[in-house]
Parts: structure tokens; sequence; C-alpha cells
């Protein structure tokens, strides 16, 4: 498997593509379905089955269809939001790859190519993991002849961003700057700062300070003659267009909801766009949270912040869910004993929550995905994020089951028996890794993101830990997984057969990639900045440093290779325990100064010396570090009538094919906003 393909998250609280686990077991590739589409730069494009599709009814096939329809009708969104010029630069290259017609045997051209796929595998020109600009390897002047051949326009800002340095970063994270400013990320005017955004909101009240309303979620933030203004998501509003048609399919999905309550937060879903209205978002959220029957479930509208460097507004996603009812039956003892697990976790006692309420775990099967989660995608969600939902309501945690089946099943890419320190520690990771890497992703999600709870009077941590929340809660959940990893009780419940060899997979697969493996992701001298590599590198960097009197993990070298072999688990097990304590305080009191120090002491530098031997022993490897997906297309077979009566799915769409497919289809916005 490709690096960085297994245990994504796309999370509560704050967000994306966290992954403890960077390597998995070499797999056999199930002969039935080939799983691989291509691979380019830096990217390996799957595919992926619906398994369950045909069981539903056609009512439920219905509903998964409009539902999918709903979240493609959004797609240019996130195209914008990434960067404002995007989508002018995709409706150029787009008609230049589809009308040229001069010589494509030439290595300007095949550069070209290379490019619009990572154009779309990004959603814009700033790379999906590290926010870096993606620079093309072709010219400027051999862009020009292409333009001028297919008689396409792209000129000023929009042709010369592609070359310059300007707007190098999507977000910047960096320490000591102005980080909206040096953003190139559309959430925020040019001429927006840091300062600008925390005073605007500093002068929003809710209604009930007790709920906290999600202020900034679902706008733009813009000066016009000095002024601050938001430009709300809304029908008639900004991205209305494409609002209206995602309206008009969620209208149908409503007609065929499967019961009252799923029907009625469908209701509130459509009330939201229509009107931006963010106390009906949260009536929404309490609403969907709350409907836990059926068999379709979806993620639709304006979710995760990680895209804004201080947290504030949600990038559009969707995704639409089939339940796996034998793996949900047999991961819903996690839901049901949330309660245990809060008891006996090693926080403060006046951080813990004296009733877990409202936590359900599904493992689900994906059937279509769209803005922030397609093509690259979670593999576990839990939502919604408010704090006090959470609290009163409960939370949603879902496991992508035929996502993870799908990279499990593409093959491998050879790197573990390079990084692994020895075969004991090999014979571990293909024994118990995949379960291992399951479990995390359960207890992340399913007990880590339901865990703890604010002071009272602490504000939201988006206010309190600025723009080091979304690795503190990220890496707090993750804890919370590594700590109950190593424990008995997962084989009390049943969940494992073997708690402790389990428990060592897990562990010894998390400090090797928070140590190393993760490294391949970077350029050499590049700091971390992406929130999910900052906290298992902070983690992991953190119980090295702790663990060092007592030797617990060591640092090998043997034939000028570095390994990190752990000596003692149990050992490490209370090191987790001591950081999940602190990080929850951390939360919970709103310490800035302590996060600062946490994250900037231990999950930015990287050790240049490891990073340049892992760069080089990676060299070897051919398959890319990062995957995603096209999906499935389900198509509705029509009668006379123009009645559905009934669907098949086509999986035989090349990655070109759906990209192109998708913006003749669901091109709903203009390419200025």
């Amino acid at each position: 498997m490709a690096l960085g393909s297994l245990m994504l998250f796309s999370c509560g609280d704050v967000k994306k593509d966290a992954t403890p686990k960077e390597e998995t077991t070499q797999i056999a590739t199930e002969e039935a379905f080939n799983y691989q589409v291509e691979q380019f730069n830096d990217i390996k494009v799957l595919r992926y089955q619906i398994p369950g599709f045909e069981d539903l009814t056609l009512k439920e096939q219905k509903l998964v269809y409009y539902l999918t329809q709903a979240g493609l009708a959004g797609r240019d969104i996130m195209w914008d939001q990434n960067y404002r010029h995007n989508l002018t630069i995709r409706k150029a290259f787009e008609n230049i790859y589809t009308t040229y017609e001069g010589d494509k045997n030439v290595e300007g051209w095949n550069q070209f190519e290379t490019y619009l796929k990572r154009l779309w595998f990004a959603n814009g020109i700033h790379h999906h993991y590290s926010n870096d600009k993606m620079k093309p390897e072709f010219t400027s002047d051999y862009l020009k002849e292409l333009l001028a051949a297919t008689n396409t326009t792209l000129e000023g800002e929009a042709f010369d961003v592609l070359f310059n340095d300007k707007d190098a970063k999507k977000v910047n994270q960096a320490k000591g700057v102005d980080n909206v400013a040096l953003s190139a990320v559309n959430f925020y005017g040019p001429n927006v700062t840091n300062d600008d955004v925390v005073n605007f909101y500093k002068q929003k009240k809710s209604p009930n300070a007790d709920k906290p309303l999600s202020y900034g979620l679902n706008s733009q933030l813009v000066k016009e003659n000095g002024v601050l203004k938001e430009r709300v998501y809304k029908s008639g509003g900004l991205y209305g267009a494409a609002i209206d048609k995602i309206v008009v399919w969620l209208e149908k999905a409503q007609g065929v909801a499967e019961n009252q309550a799923q029907g009625d937060a469908l209701g509130l879903l459509i009330k939201y766009y229509q009107t931006g209205d963010l106390q009906t978002w949260d009536d929404y959220n309490v609403a969907w949270t709350a409907a836990t029957d059926g068999n379709i479930d979806y993620i639709n509208s304006f979710i995760e912040v990680y895209n804004d460097p201080l947290g504030y507004r949600g990038s559009y996603e969707t995704i639409v869910q089939i339940k796996d009812f034998d793996m949900s039956q047999k991961m819903e003892v996690l839901s049901e004993n949330a309660q245990w697990f809060e008891d006996n976790s090693p926080l403060m006692d006046a951080h813990k929550k004296k009733n877990v309420v409202g936590v359900t775990y599904k493992v689900v099967n994906v059937a279509g995905e769209a803005g922030d989660a397609s093509p690259s995608t979670p593999i576990g969600v839990n939502l919604p994020n408010a704090n006090w939902i959470r609290a009163a309501v409960g939370s949603k945690s879902v496991s992508l089951g035929n996502i993870i089946h799908a990279y499990n099943n593409a093959g491998s890419s050879g790197r573990l028996q390079e990084f692994v320190h020895d075969e004991e520690e090999l014979a571990l990771e293909e024994a118990h890794g995949q379960l291992g890497d399951k479990l995390h992703t359960a207890l992340h999600e399913v007990i880590g993101h339901a865990s703890g709870q604010l002071n009272p009077g602490v504000g939201e941590t988006k206010e309190t830990l600025k723009n080091y929340a979304s690795t503190l809660e990220e890496g707090r959940a993750d804890l919370v997984g590594l700590y109950y990893l190593y424990n008995p009780k997962l084989q009390e419940l049943g969940l494992v057969e073997d708690w402790e060899k389990v428990g060592k997979a897990a562990f010894d697969g998390y400090i090797r990639n928070g140590l190393m493996t993760q490294l391949i992701r970077l350029n050499l001298g590049d700091d971390v900045e992406e929130a999910h590599m900052r906290n298992r590198q902070w983690v992991s960097a953190w119980a090295f440093e702790k663990g060092q009197a007592e030797n617990v993990i060591e640092k090998v070298t043997r034939d000028g290779k570095t390994y990190f072999n752990i000596n003692d688990y149990a050992k490490l097990h209370d090191l987790f325990g001591q950081l999940l304590r602190e990080t929850q305080r951390i939360k919970s009191e709103g310490d800035y100064a302590a996060v600062e120090a946490l994250v900037e002491g231990y999950g930015v530098k990287v050790d240049q010396t490891i990073h340049a031997e892992v760069l080089e022993r990676n060299k070897q490897f051919t398959s890319a570090p990062y995957s995603g997906f096209v999906n499935p297309v389900i198509v509705p077979q029509m009668n006379d009538a123009g009645e559905i009566t009934g669907f098949s799915i086509d999986n035989t769409a090349g990655f070109s094919e759906q990209m192109l497919n998708y913006s003749k289809d669901y091109s709903n916005l203009p390419a200025v906003n």
C-alpha cells in the first residue's frame, strides 16, 4: 500500500487526513476487481466498490443516488474555496486538454497533462496535503503556445501565479506570522489579517452562551472600503448558483427518506442552505445526530475547518454512506462502553465527562464523495464538530469500510520491510497491524473525540488555541486510541484475541511513522506544517524524549540505517497516558502557551539527518506516497415515462474521464465568484 493511504480521519472539532499508520502489511490484490487506475507524480489513483447497494430497496437506491448528485452539484465550491483563481485555471486547462490538436508526443505536453491531473486531484493549484503551490514543469512560453493553439484565454494574475512565487501556501500555519494574510485559501479577502478576524468575531455574541453558534463557518470574510463584511454561502448569496442545485437534489432525497427523523434532518439542511442561518445549522446537526435509524446516511455541507488557518470556516464536503450491518454490529461494543473508557482514562477528574451521551459507531460503505472528501478521502469520520452538541446530544462516528478494503487490496509498496527494526516487529505488523489500524480508527473517532470536557467559561478551541487547535485535537484523539490499544479491555470486549500483540503492533507503527516514514511527504529542509503530520510527530517525539532516561524507545543505527525500537511497551503506554492527560488539560483550560510550546517544541522542526536518510532509503520504491479515488458511477435506468426503475454501477471510468465528465455535468459556478 502507498504511504499515507490508511488511517485518514475526518474528525470532530477539527479535521482531516490523519495518518497514524503510514505503511501496512502486504496483501494479495483481488483478481476479481482492479483497484488500480493510474499513477502520476506523487499520486496513485484507485477505485472502490459499493458492496450492499444491490441489496437496498429501489427507494433506498434512489436516496443514495439523489444524495450523491447533491454532493457533486457543489463540487466547484471546494475549488473556489481553495483558491480564488482555481476555477479560471481549471476551465482554461480543460479546454486546452480537450481541444488541442498539436503534437502530443513531446515532453511539454506530458508535463502539461501531469500538471492537470495534479490540479484535479488537489481541487486546485495547491497540493492537497502539503498546501504548497504546485509549480508546473512546462514553461510559460509553452503554455502560451497551447493557449493560442486552442483559442483559450488565461491572463493576468491567474496566468502569472502558475510561475511566480506569490500565494505559495494555501494554508500557512507558521509561528509568528500573519497566518490569514499569508494563506492563499479563498476564505478571506486579500487585505484581511489575523487581527481583523479575531476582532470581528469578538463582537459576535451567541444568543445562548452555552450553545455558541459556529460564527464564520459558512461565509467569506472580506474588507470593502475598509469595512469587514461576510459573504454568506446560501441561496442568493455566495455560491448560490451551486447551492440551488444542491437543494434540488436534497429535496428529491427528502422525498424518499427512510423515516421521519431522516426526512426532518434533510429539511433542516435544505433550510440552512437556503438561508445561511447558523442557528438552523445547529438545529440540523442536533436532528442529524439523533437520526440514527436507517440504512443510509450522509455528510453534506461546509464542515471541517482545517483549510482555515484560524479554524473558523468550513470546507464543502460530502460523503454518502450505506451501513455495513455485520461490521457495525461487531464494533458497536465501543459505543456501548464509551462511559467505561471515559471513567478509566488518565484525565484529571475535572476534565472527564460524567455522562458520555449518544456516541454511535457504524462501519459504512461509501457510495460517493465530493468536495474536500474527493479524490483524497478520509477513512473515518466523527461529527458534529460543536462541543456543546457532542456533550448534550452526542456524535456519529463512522469507518469507511470499502475505502479501507480498497486500500488494503491495492498492493504493497514494500516500504514496511525497509523501515521495521527487526523480524519481530515485521511479524507483529503482518499478523496484527490491520486490526490495530482498524481499532485505532474506531477508538480515535468514537472514544477520542467524545472524550473530555472544557472547563466552565473556557471558549471554543478555535478561540483559545487558535492555529494550534486542529493539531492538538487530533493528537489528543490519537492518544486516546493509543492508550486503550494496549489494554486488556479490548480482549474482554471480544475485539481482539491478543490485546498485547495488537497493542505492540500499533505502538510500533505509530512511532515508526511519527519519527520516520511520514517524512517522505516532505522536501528536505521543510518544516512540518500539516496538522496531522504535526500531531504524529509531537506525540512520537515527546514520548521518545521523555522515555530516554529508561530507554523506552531506542534509536538504533545498523548498517548506516536508523531504526526506532520500542524496548518497554508498558512504559510507553504510561507515557501516552501522561501526554493524554496534559493535552486534555491544555484543551480544557485553553492554555495557548502550553500548546504552542508542545507543538513548536516537538511537532514542527525535523531532524535533517534522519530526513535525508529516509528520503534516500525511499528512492527504491516506485509506489506514490498519496492515494485517492475515482467514484463509482451510479447510473439510473429509466422507463418510457422517465421514471427510475433501477440502477447499475459503472466502475470503469478513468481519472481524466471522470474529472472531465464532472466538469461537463456539474460546473455550477462561474470562474469568478
